[in-house]
């Protein structure tokens, strides 16, 4: 994994989470508990941090939203058993829709993928819908094994993701894209 392959998905890189060993605090949201093990760094993630998280030294999450309340991408967290078909269906899903940037990185445990949407300055709420239908229409075709990012099911301290540690397939652009 190369400094180049992160960019790719614009990390809000002016703080970052670090995974502890204890519950570092307790969220009360929407009527649920939540226990967060993530504790908020404020410094910035500079690639001495994201080098000691590929060694796996330490556990390091990026923010999805911004301190404006925007949104450079929305994630597809895929927790299945089966990624190369999970990320054909996803492809051809998101070149129908007109989506001709995203990459897919593999996470620490085998077989999952976060698939990154690079979407742009999207606000929160509208980064919500566009999730919510883009994971409708991929359960339409098979078995839902997936999260997506960011949502407002969960607390903003919990719309956060582990930095990836392989690039697993990147598409930029394609000519044929009905949007272009």
């Amino acid at each position: 994994m190369t400094a180049m392959d992160l960019k790719l998905i614009k990390i809000v890189n002016t703080h970052y989470w670090e995974k502890k060993d204890k519950v570092v605090s307790k969220i009360s949201f929407k009527g649920r508990t939540f226990y967060n093990k993530f504790e908020k760094v404020n410094a910035p993630l500079t690639q001495t941090i994201i080098n000691k998280h590929l060694k796996g030294e330490i556990t390091v999450a990026h923010s999805l939203i911004n301190a404006h309340g925007k949104v450079e991408n929305i994630v597809i967290d895929y927790n299945g058993r089966d990624p190369e078909r999970f990320y054909h269906r996803a492809q051809l899903l998101l070149r129908e829709e007109g989506y001709i940037n995203f990459t897919a990185y593999k996470t620490k445990t085998e077989g999952h993928l976060h698939l990154y949407i690079h979407k742009g300055h999207t606000t929160l709420n509208e980064a919500i819908q566009l999730g919510k239908m883009l994971s409708m229409k991929l359960a339409a075709k098979q078995p839902k094994q997936w999260r997506m990012f960011p949502n407002n099911d969960m607390p903003e301290e919990y719309n956060i993701l582990t930095l990836p540690y392989e690039v697993y397939a990147k598409e930029r652009g394609a000519s044929w894209s009905k949007h272009m």
